[in-house]
């Protein structure tokens, strides 16, 4: 099922903010591994999420550094910062009420009128 590009939009910031918190990762990762989560709703293009990580970077809420993958190669990995942390937890605490709202809206469809 195809989502809404305004409703991927409006999330995959903290969702990226989400996936380093588990660890660090380089762009192409962070592509990957969102993909296989969400079971291919949240498919990003390159074009998105790099400016999308340079803003987060602006914002001090994730820094990136170079290291070395597991094929040699130099990749820039991404990490979320302390603020970042903080500011992750804030916009999964909005997300949450959010879906709390929309499911308590929702639910009113599956009641009969007859």
């Amino acid at each position: 099922m195809k989502v809404n590009k305004e409703l991927v939009k409006g999330s995959t910031s903290t969702l990226i903010l989400s996936l380093l918190n588990d660890r660090p990762m380089y762009g192409y990762e962070l592509i990957k591994v969102m993909e296989e989560r969400s079971n291919g709703i949240f498919s990003l293009k390159e074009g998105t999420l790099y400016p999308l990580l340079h803003s987060l970077e602006e914002q001090g809420v994730i820094e990136a550094y170079w290291g070395q993958g597991d094929t040699g190669r130099k990749r820039k990995y991404y990490r979320i910062t302390k603020s970042g942390q903080a500011f992750m937890v804030e916009k999964k605490e909005e997300w949450s009420t959010f879906k709390g709202a929309v499911d308590d809206i929702l639910g009113w469809e599956r009641v009969s009128w007859e």
